[in-house]
């Protein structure tokens, strides 16, 4: 049996390696944002598509670098919490890893499709609630007959029916709370390879969060991978035995979930 050294001085046998199956690589990840302008004013189509046609580039073109140089590997079965100050870059590189958004350098490699909260379960304002479950769980790929079985376990999960038949109202009439616990609850319904859910357990009651958490361990153990982004540490805690801090795009710590989250709140309460 070969015994191979880990970076973090970690001693692992090459079948412990092999079990370890990774579900997304960020290699060097730069993400860019480029915010165009022109003297205060919105660019107008007409004069963007000049300079499309004569190739000039755009004036007053300011580039926003988010994600610097970010590196990690994921595997299966971890629950990843991401934290960072507000702008760190946390929502950003879940969008890059959702492959919503192209990196300017690097790389990062999926294994499947990510699942980004609030993404793959759209919601559509003029439709009632309990439509868009179920059009939320066939867009997620689930058969019909899986589909009628889970609306049911979906609204109560949700909790949206607390207050009255809220699932046959139109989601326009719905609070923001209300709208983010159905897209988790519905999200939540099927297992996914890569799951990234952006602060969606911060919603809701206590009863709520705690549910939610619970999920979030449910899909960890049946082989998938979670990333959560949130600053209700208190939900990373509880949730998460690995996390990620991003400050100003890079990462500043990576590793177990107590001993980031104490270098962070060093961090912040010392600012």
């Amino acid at each position: 049996m070969v015994n191979l050294e880990m970076s973090n001085d970690v001693t692992m046998t090459l079948p412990q390696i092999q079990e370890r199956i990774p579900t997304v690589v960020v290699d060097d990840a730069h993400v860019v944002y480029r915010v165009h302008g022109g003297s205060g004013n919105n660019l107008s189509a007409v004069a963007a598509l000049k300079r499309m046609v004569s190739r000039n580039s755009a004036p007053n073109v300011r580039e926003v670098h988010a994600v610097r140089g970010v590196s990690f590997t994921a595997y299966r079965g971890e629950a990843i919490g991401l934290i960072g100050t507000n702008g760190s870059g946390k929502s950003t590189l879940l969008r890059a890893i959702a492959g919503l958004l192209p990196v300017e350098r690097g790389a990062i490699y999926t294994q499947g499709q990510p699942s980004l909260l609030g993404v793959n379960a759209a919601l559509l304002n003029d439709l009632p609630g309990e439509r868009n479950v179920t059009l939320g769980c066939l867009a997620m790929g689930m058969p019909p007959d899986e589909v009628r079985r889970k609306v049911p376990e979906i609204i109560e999960f949700s909790g949206i029916n607390q207050r009255g038949d809220f699932a046959s109202l139109p989601m326009r009439t719905y609070s923001s709370g209300m709208s983010a616990r159905l897209r988790f609850s519905i999200a939540a319904a099927k297992q996914h390879d890569v799951l990234l859910i952006d602060e969606a357990l911060a919603t809701g009651d206590k009863a709520f969060r705690k549910r939610s958490e619970q999920r979030v361990r449910e899909l960890r153990e049946s082989a998938g991978t979670v990333f959560l982004v949130s600053h209700q540490l208190s939900s990373v805690r509880d949730t998460c035995e690995r996390t990620i801090w991003l400050e100003s795009g890079e990462v500043r710590m990576d590793g177990p979930t107590s001993e980031v989250l104490a270098a962070y709140e060093a961090f912040t309460n010392g600012k």
